[in-house]
C-alpha cells in the first residue's frame, strides 16, 4: 500500500472516530463542523503555547490519544514484522503489569499470564523468521499454511500449564506498598515537620500538622452573583491528632435532585439564588461542592445524590457508580444571620446536638480550657462567645504559614501545641483549634471543609438583569473553617484562620437593639487571601452561556504563528521526502543485508530517477536502462546494481557479503542523483 493513502486512510479513520464521539451534533463535513474544529485547534494550540495543560480539551485529547495508537502500532509493526525484534515490548508490558498489580487495586494475575502465552508465541515467531532469512532458507509451504504454529503454541501453552500447576514458594519480598507510605509519612516525634503535602481536597484527616506546598491547579469555575463559601462535608469527632466522623455514613438518595440537609432553620432569611459549576482538568471528587442552603441540583446526566445527613456529604452516582459530574447547576437559598437574634437565642441545646458536638479527648490539656474561659470573659451571650474565640487568633500574635510548621509529638495534642508553643499555621490549625475551644465551654461546634470561594476571572456576565461573576477555584482554595451551633437557627459558620474573612451575612436589626458598640459591627476582616499570582496573566476568559461556562477569548497571532510554522514543516518534509527515505534504507542497510532490504533499496532508486526525470520506457529492460542511467551519470553502478538485482530476483542468488559491497554503490549512486 502506497504511503501517502495509508496515511489518507488511517487519518480519515481517525475523523471518523472524534466524529463520533464528539461532533455528532453537527452534519459531517458541513460549514458548522469546520467552524468548529477550526476553535476547538485555535483554542488548543493556544494552550500549548501558554502551557496551560489543564485547559487542553477532552477532544483534542482524545485526538493525542489516537495520535499515540497510531505511533505505537507503526512501532510495533516495524520492530517485529521487519526488524524481528520483540523482547524490548515484551518486558516493558511485564513491567507496566507489575507495577500496576503491586501499586493500584488492579489484579493482574490474568494479564500475567495471557502476557507469557502471547509474548512467547511472538518470540518464536520472530525467531523463526529471523533464521529463516539468515539461512536464506526456502519455505514456500509457509505462505500455504499455518500448520508450522501449531508446534510453537503447543509448547508455550505446556509451559504455561506446567507453571501454573507447579508448587509456588510465598513471597519472597515484603510488600514495598506499606514501606513507601511509612517513608512518606511523619514517624511522629520530630517538632518540625518533615512531611511535605501538596495542598488540596483530602478525605483522610486524622492526622493534621505538618507543611505543605501550594498548588494552583483549577479545580473548578463558578458563576455566582455574591462570593461564599463552597462547603463539602463536616466532622464531629476531635482525637487529639485531627479529625474523624463520629460514625459510618448513612446514605439517603434525594429525589429529583431536592437536597434536603438540614443546616439551618427556617427562622434564618435567605435570598434566592443560583450558580453554574463547571470543573476544570482531570477532577476527581466523587462528591458535590455546594455553597449554604443549597436546594436542588441539576446534571448534564442522570445522576443519584446521596446524602449522610450527620456529616453533609453528597456523593455523586452515575448508574450506582460513584462519578466526578463535569458540570452542574446549584438553586440554593443564601442566608443571612440577625446577629440582635442570635445574641438572645436559648442555651439549651438539644440533647444530641449536646452530646455529639461537645465531645473532646479525655486527656485534653486542661490550660486549653481555661484559655476559653479567658477568652470569653467579658462574654454574656453565646454569639458574643463565639466572636470573640474568632477574633482570638488575630490579636495575640499567631501567624499565617504553610513552609515549617510543626507536627505534634506522639503525647502532644495537636490544639495544645498551637495554642502555646508554636502560634504558626494555616486553615486547620485555626478550625480546629477554635472548634475545641467552643467544645470546652459546652458550645456544640464542628469542623467544615470544602473551598474558599477562589478568584474573579471574569464579571457582569450575562446581561444587567442577570449579572454574574466566574470564580476559578483551584487547589490552593482548599480550606476548612467552623460552625457553631444557635437554638431555633442552626449552623452558623464562622472564620478563624488569618487573612480570611467570614464571607457569610450578618445583619444587624438596629430596632432591636439598646445600645450600639463596636460588637454590633458586621464581623469584617481582612479580605480573603488570594493565591499568588502567576507570572502571566490568562488569554482565555470564562463566560456563562446557556448555563454553561465556556471560554472564547483566543490569542489569534499564536495560532497564526503555529498554522505558519506547521506549514512550513509540512512543505519541507514533502519537499525532503526522497532525502528522508534515503536515510531511512541507509540505516536499515547497517543492521540488514537480506534481500527484502536490498529489494526495497532498488526500487526506490527508480522511484528516485523517476522523479528525476530519467524513468525507465515501457519496452526498456532493466539492463538497457541501467546503461542509459551509467551513460548519464559515467558511471558503472547502476549496472552492478542491476545484474545483482536480476540474479537475486530470477535465480534466488543471495549473497550477504556481495551485498555489502553493492550498498557503498547504491549510496554513491543516490548521492549523484541528489546533488
Amino acid at each position: 500500500m502506497k504511503w501517502w493513502f495509508s496515511f489518507l486512510l488511517k487519518g480519515f479513520a481517525l475523523v471518523f472516530i472524534m466524529n463520533s464521539l464528539f461532533m455528532t451534533t453537527y452534519p459531517f463535513l458541513s460549514k458548522l463542523w469546520f467552524k468548529y474544529i477550526f476553535m476547538e485547534i485555535s483554542f488548543n494550540i493556544n494552550g500549548l503555547f501558554n502551557q496551560e495543560w489543564y485547559e487542553l480539551t477532552p477532544l483534542f485529547r482524545s485526538f493525542l490519544f489516537l495520535l499515540l495508537i497510531w505511533l505505537m502500532s507503526y512501532l510495533l509493526h516495524y520492530w517485529f514484522v521487519i526488524m524481528k525484534r520483540i523482547f524490548l515490548f515484551v518486558l516493558f508490558t511485564i513491567i507496566y503489569l507489575t507495577v500496576l498489580d503491586t501499586f493500584t487495586v488492579y489484579d493482574a494475575d490474568g494479564a500475567i499470564v495471557r502476557t507469557f502465552i502471547i509474548s512467547f508465541v511472538s518470540l518464536g515467531m520472530a525467531n523463526l523468521f529471523k533464521e529463516i532469512d539468515r539461512e536464506s532458507i526456502r519455505f514456500v509451504w509457509t505462505k500455504k499454511s499455518s500448520i508450522w504454529i501449531f508446534p510453537l503454541i503447543a509448547v508455550v501453552l505446556f509451559s504455561s500449564l506446567v507453571g501454573y500447576a507447579a508448587p509456588k514458594y510465598d513471597p519472597q519480598w515484603p510488600d514495598p506498598v506499606p514501606f513507601l507510605k511509612s517513608a512518606a509519612e511523619n514517624a511522629g516525634g520530630s517538632d518540625i515537620s518533615s512531611t511535605v503535602r501538596r495542598v488540596g481536597y483530602g478525605e483522610d484527616d486524622s492526622k493534621l500538622g505538618g507543611s505543605f506546598v501550594q498548588d494552583y491547579t483549577p479545580v473548578f469555575q463558578a458563576a455566582v452573583k455574591e462570593e461564599h463559601y463552597w462547603r463539602i462535608e463536616t466532622k464531629d469527632v476531635y482525637t487529639g491528632k485531627g479529625w474523624k466522623r463520629s460514625a459510618d455514613p448513612n446514605y439517603e438518595t434525594q429525589v429529583n435532585g431536592y437536597i434536603e440537609l438540614d443546616t439551618f432553620s427556617d427562622n434564618v432569611k435567605t435570598e434566592e439564588h443560583d450558580t453554574v459549576i463547571e470543573f476544570q482538568g482531570n477532577n476527581v471528587i466523587e462528591k458535590l461542592i455546594y455553597p449554604y442552603g443549597i436546594n436542588q441540583v441539576e446534571a448534564r446526566e442522570a445522576t443519584s445524590f446521596l446524602l449522610d445527613q450527620n456529616s453533609g456529604e453528597i456523593r455523586t452516582q452515575v448508574n450506582n457508580v460513584d462519578r466526578a459530574l463535569a458540570q452542574y447547576r446549584i438553586t440554593y437559598d443564601m442566608p443571612s444571620f440577625a446577629i440582635d437574634k442570635l445574641r438572645k437565642v436559648s442555651l439549651d441545646d438539644p440533647s444530641e446536638i449536646n452530646d455529639q458536638y461537645t465531645q473532646l479527648p479525655e486527656n485534653l490539656p486542661a490550660r486549653i480550657g481555661e484559655l476559653a474561659k479567658e477568652i470569653t470573659a467579658s462574654g454574656d451571650n453565646r454569639y458574643d462567645k463565639v466572636r470573640a474565640v474568632e477574633n482570638y487568633f488575630g490579636q495575640n500574635g499567631f501567624q499565617y504559614q504553610t513552609n515549617d510548621v510543626p507536627i505534634p509529638k506522639e503525647n502532644q495534642d495537636y490544639v495544645d501545641q498551637f495554642l502555646f508553643e508554636s502560634k504558626v499555621g494555616y486553615c486547620d490549625n485555626y478550625s480546629t483549634s477554635m472548634v475545641v475551644l467552643l467544645r470546652t465551654l459546652d458550645i456544640p461546634a464542628r469542623w467544615v471543609k470544602g473551598f474558599t470561594s477562589g478568584e474573579k476571572v471574569a464579571e457582569n456576565i450575562g446581561g444587567t438583569d442577570e449579572s454574574y461573576d466566574v470564580y476559578e477555584v483551584t487547589n490552593a482554595n482548599a480550606h476548612s473553617w467552623v460552625e457553631a451551633y444557635f437554638p431555633e437557627y442552626g449552623w452558623v459558620p464562622f472564620e478563624p484562620t488569618q487573612g480570611f474573612s467570614n464571607l457569610t451575612d450578618f445583619e444587624i436589626n438596629l430596632d432591636n437593639v439598646d445600645e450600639q458598640d463596636d460588637t454590633l459591627e458586621a464581623p469584617e476582616q481582612e479580605k480573603p487571601e488570594k493565591k499568588m499570582e502567576k507570572e502571566e496573566e490568562k488569554d482565555t476568559a470564562p463566560v456563562v452561556k446557556n448555563n454553561t461556562i465556556e471560554k472564547l477569548d483566543i490569542n489569534w497571532g499564536y495560532v497564526a504563528i503555529g498554522f505558519t510554522v506547521f506549514i512550513i514543516l509540512a512543505f519541507l518534509l514533502y519537499r525532503k521526502r526522497y532525502h528522508i527515505k534515503a536515510i531511512i534504507l541507509s540505516m536499515r542497510f547497517r543492521s540488514k543485508h537480506d534481500a527484502k532490504t536490498y529489494q526495497d533499496a532498488y526500487h526506490y532508486l527508480l522511484q528516485l530517477l523517476s522523479y528525476n526525470g530519467l524513468s525507465r520506457n515501457p519496452n526498456q529492460t532493466l539492463r538497457e536502462y541501467a546503461k542509459r542511467i551509467d551513460s548519464r551519470y559515467s558511471s558503472d553502478e547502476m549496472g552492478h546494481l542491476t545484474d545483482y538485482y536480476e540474479r537475486m530476483l530470477y535465480n534466488n542468488e543471495i549473497s550477504e557479503t556481495e551485498t555489502k559491497k553493492l550498498t557503498q554503490l547504491w549510496k554513491n549512486l543516490i548521492k549523484r542523483i541528489m546533488a
